[in-house]
Parts: C-alpha cells; sequence; structure tokens
C-alpha cells in the first residue's frame, strides 16, 4: 500500500513539474507580448497613450528588467525544489525494490540544479571577459592607430619631436644670434626662429643573442653642409642618433652623441641647436663612437662601467667657414680611434639617488704636415638630489686638445717657439660647468648654471712669443644662465631664460653680452 502510495505521489509531483515548466513558459511569453506592445502600436500608427522621453522609457526597462530577473529567480528556486523532491523521491523507490539507490536523474531535457547554477555563474562570467577583453582590444587598436608607422623591417616606430620657437634680444654682437656661446665687438640683434625645432624617430627591433634592441634618430635645422661656428640657414642636420642591445645589466651601443665623460647637460628650453654653455666647460660634442657598459647592482647602491671607442672630430674655425665633414680629422689621420671611459658609482633603487662619477678619454691625432700631438682629459662629474624639490648637477674636466669635444677656446693644439724651432703641443684647458636645479611641482622648474672654459695663458703666450697672430683661439669663456620652465600639459612648454656671457680674447679684449630668449614649445 505505501509502495502504491509513494509511487502516486511520484507521478502527482513529476505532473506538477510539467505543468509549472508549461507555466512558466507561457508567463515568459506574455511577458515578451506585453514590452513589445508599445513597438507594435507604433508600427502600425497608434501611438502610445502617453509619449515617454528617453529617460522614462530608459527608467521602465530598466525597471522591466529588475522584475523579470526576480521572476525569473524565483522560477528557478522552485524548479530545484522540485527537482530536489523528485530525486528523493526516486532514491526512495529505488530503495523499496532492493536496489542501490540510483543518482538524481533529472526529467529528460530538464538540466540539473548545479548545471543551471553553474552555466549562469559562467555565462555571467564569460559575457564579463568578453566586455573587459572589449575594451582593451579598443584601447590597443587607438593606440596602434596612432603610433604605427609602416616600416620595411615591419618593426615598430614611432616620430615624436619638438616643435620650438624662440625670440632672442642680444645687447652685443654674438656667434649664433639664435643660440650664441660667446661674445664679440659689435652691436647686437633681436629676432625669432624655428630653426631649433627637433625631429625625432624611436624604434624597437628583434632580440639578439638574448638581448632586446632599440634605435632612435634625432635631427634638427640648426646648419647645412658649410658651416660658421656650427650655424647655418635651416637646413636638416643629424644630432645625435644610438643603437642599442639591451640584457638584464650589460649595454652594447653605438652612438653619436656626446662622450662618456660626460654624462649630463644642463635644462634650457632657449639654448637647443647648441646646449647651454656650450663652449663655456660643457663638453658637449656629438661624437661618433661604439662601446659598451655593464652595471653591477648592489641591495641599496649600483656600480657602472662605461666604455668605448671614438672618433673626435676637429673643432670648428673661429674665424670663418669649414667644410664639414672634413676629408679627414686628424684623429682620423692617426689611424687610431680615440678611447674613453667612465666608472660610476650612485645610491638608491636603480640609481636614483646621488651619484658620483670619474671618466678619462685619449686620442693621438696627426696633422697633414705630419705633426703629432695628442688630447687627453680626466673629469668628475656629480649629480646630487637634494630632497624631493631640489637638484645639483656638475661636471669638471682638466686635459690637453679639447676643441674636439666642445671645449680648448675652439681650438686642440698650440706651437710652442723654441730656440731650435717650433714644436707642436696639445693646448692645456681646464673648466667645468654647475647647475642648481628647483622644481616646486611636475611641470615647474627653475635652473640656475654657470660654466667657465680656462685655456692656459701660459700656452697662449708662448705660442704668441713669436709671431702675435698665432694663436686663434679664446682665451677664456664664461656663461651664467637662470631660467623657468613651465609645462602646462604633457605637450606644451614655455620658458623665460636670461644669460650673460663673457669672453676673452688675447691679449687683453674683453667682452659681454645680456642675452634674453623666451621659447615656446610644442612636444609630439
Amino acid at each position: 500500500m505505501n509502495s502504491g502510495a509513494e509511487q502516486k505521489n511520484a507521478s502527482q509531483t513529476l505532473r506538477t513539474h510539467r505543468e509549472s515548466s508549461k507555466l512558466l513558459r507561457l508567463l515568459t511569453l506574455a511577458s515578451l507580448l506585453i514590452g513589445a506592445f508599445p513597438c507594435v502600436a507604433q508600427a502600425y500608427g497608434t501611438p502610445p497613450p502617453h509619449p515617454e522621453t528617453t529617460e522614462e522609457k530608459v527608467r521602465r526597462l530598466a525597471q522591466a528588467v529588475a522584475q523579470a530577473q526576480a521572476q525569473m529567480s524565483a522560477y528557478q528556486m522552485q524548479l530545484l525544489e522540485m527537482q530536489r523532491q523528485l530525486a528523493t523521491l526516486q532514491q526512495q523507490l529505488a530503495a523499496e525494490k532492493g536496489g542501490h539507490p540510483a543518482a538524481p536523474a533529472a526529467e529528460a531535457g530538464t538540466p540539473p540544479a548545479e548545471a543551471i547554477a553553474g552555466n549562469t555563474s559562467s555565462t555571467t562570467t564569460a559575457l564579463d571577459d568578453i566586455r573587459e577583453r572589449q575594451s582593451m582590444d579598443e584601447s590597443q587598436i587607438a593606440t596602434h592607430e596612432q603610433t604605427k608607422v609602416e616600416t620595411e623591417s615591419k618593426y615598430p616606430l614611432k616620430i615624436t619631436g619638438l616643435l620650438l620657437f624662440n625670440t632672442f634680444i642680444n645687447t652685443r654682437q654674438v656667434d649664433i644670434p639664435e643660440d650664441p656661446t660667446y661674445a664679440v665687438d659689435g652691436s647686437g640683434s633681436t629676432g625669432m626662429s624655428l630653426r631649433q625645432t627637433i625631429l625625432g624617430f624611436d624604434a624597437r627591433g628583434p632580440q639578439l643573442f638574448g638581448a632586446t634592441s632599440d634605435a632612435d634618430v634625432r635631427v634638427d635645422f640648426f646648419a647645412n653642409g658649410s658651416i660658421s661656428n656650427y650655424s647655418a640657414n635651416g637646413l636638416l642636420r643629424l644630432r645625435t642618433a644610438h643603437g642599442n642591445l639591451n640584457w638584464s645589466h650589460t649595454r652594447a651601443f653605438i652612438a653619436l652623441d656626446r662622450s662618456l665623460i660626460a654624462p649630463y647637460t644642463p635644462s634650457s628650453l632657449v639654448a637647443v641647436g647648441e646646449p647651454p654653455l656650450a663652449w663655456s666647460g660643457n663638453l658637449w660634442s656629438w661624437i661618433s663612437q661604439i662601446g659598451v657598459s655593464e652595471t653591477v647592482p648592489f641591495a641599496h647602491s649600483q656600480l657602472k662601467l662605461e666604455a668605448g671607442l671614438l672618433d673626435p672630430p676637429p673643432p670648428p674655425n673661429l674665424s670663418g667657414p669649414v667644410t664639414n665633414p672634413p676629408t679627414a680629422s686628424p684623429s682620423e689621420r692617426s689611424r687610431w680611434p680615440g678611447t674613453n671611459a667612465r666608472l660610476s658609482y650612485s645610491l638608491g633603487e636603480h640609481g636614483a639617488g646621488p651619484t658620483f662619477g670619474i671618466g678619462g678619454y685619449f686620442s693621438p691625432h696627426r696633422l697633414t704636415n705630419g705633426d703629432r700631438y695628442d688630447s687627453w682629459a680626466g673629469t668628475l662629474d656629480l649629480r646630487v638630489p637634494a630632497g624631493p624639490h631640489f637638484e645639483l648637477l656638475a661636471n669638471a674636466f682638466r686635459g690637453q686638445g679639447l676643441g674636439g669635444l666642445g671645449a680648448g677656446g675652439y681650438l686642440d693644439y698650440v706651437y710652442k717657439y723654441t730656440p731650435t724651432g717650433k714644436q707642436i703641443e696639445g693646448l692645456n684647458d681646464v673648466g667645468g660647468w654647475a647647475q642648481l636645479k628647483f622644481k616646486p611641482q611636475e611641470r615647474l622648474e627653475f635652473n640656475a648654471a654657470y660654466g667657465i672654459d680656462n685655456p692656459f695663458a701660459s700656452d697662449i703666450r708662448m705660442s704668441m712669443d713669436a709671431d702675435s697672430s698665432a694663436y686663434a683661439g679664446l682665451a677664456r669663456n664664461r656663461a651664467a644662465f637662470g631660467n623657468v620652465i613651465y609645462s602646462p600639459s604633457s605637450y606644451l612648454l614655455f620658458s623665460i631664460e636670461y644669460r650673460k656671457l663673457w669672453t676673452s680674447y688675447f691679449p687683453n679684449s674683453r667682452y659681454s653680452s645680456d642675452v634674453i630668449g623666451l621659447g615656446a614649445g610644442y612636444r609630439f
């Protein structure tokens, strides 16, 4: 009797389950018809009783969605409960027949409760993943469209640069009105220029020997094939270039850039064609070179060794135009490349703290008449962050024959006259520069700097003993400047700068000039 009653209850439960499923389908169909009614009425020319605003439609649809979700949750709970009851009855029926409890079986065509819950959760997760991936793809596509430049190698290439406009006022005559480095006798000048605009190309290449590769090139419009005092009429000029292989702590490079013994440069938006304090203690010359650097990290500091071969150019002719490049420079005629190296020690993570460096340079030279002299230098450099807003930079040197590096008063060598004749010798020189930077906020900075290039007076006098016109360089050149650089955005730069030049000529001529400049740049 009990078995028959239980079978009757099970049959009734199954019928109830089927009726509930039918009821659920009918309610869903009714909801769809009710929701579609306004659209159908509008399609057949019957306007809705009360026209809704867009905001009201959004609110009504949101409410309808919330109600439908609540109803579906309730129906799902009822369905799960009925499936649980059916599984219990099936287990009891199997036990009464003497068999082992059977695994819960759902009605054909109806997924188990766990499957329904799992599918709902997995569907929601999949939709979230799809939305996230779509957002990332759209961002990457936008970036790709902005930065991709078609190249033969198919590796990424980015165009960058600085459109720079500057105005200038020089109270006395100078070498280059747009970006002066020394003063001469004569009247001043006023004007404006775009010649210091810079155009750049940054590229990433393939991996080689386990190293990543990259390269960059910078050009401006500050020179041409025949230049006077490194100035010209605005044609394209190669400034710097780099090609690097980068391992975790090692870098191999080729470059056209300042030598390794002069790692820093003062900050200016007005002096860009030639860096600030050029020929006033800043060994700025861009030189072809090849080398390697190795970084040895410690717990809270690092040691860095850099070394390379370089080809120092001859100094420009102070009194007239020269051909650039010459047929062969004195260093190239020596048949031996120049060498330079620097050892530095930095505190802080990744060298972010104070840094102290020492460097050395040597290059043999040979003139067309066969005379030989050596060019050499020893350097000290320093970078000291003082709190979050101040930074001190400094670089000092002592050497001979440094005209090709941007020192020596535009000369590499002099002739010393002795009773037996004249003897060539590299011009002894000493100099350096220092800058204090104050940066109260990320987009505003104040800079003050001073530099001096001082060839030895004894060398100059000895070269002038027999021939008063034998010395064609500067006896001493000094410069000081102060500027404010403000960047209201990542792309705009504005600056005002005051510079003072003091230039001495042998034996007693001295000239000075005040230089006032305004700069406005757009970085792209």
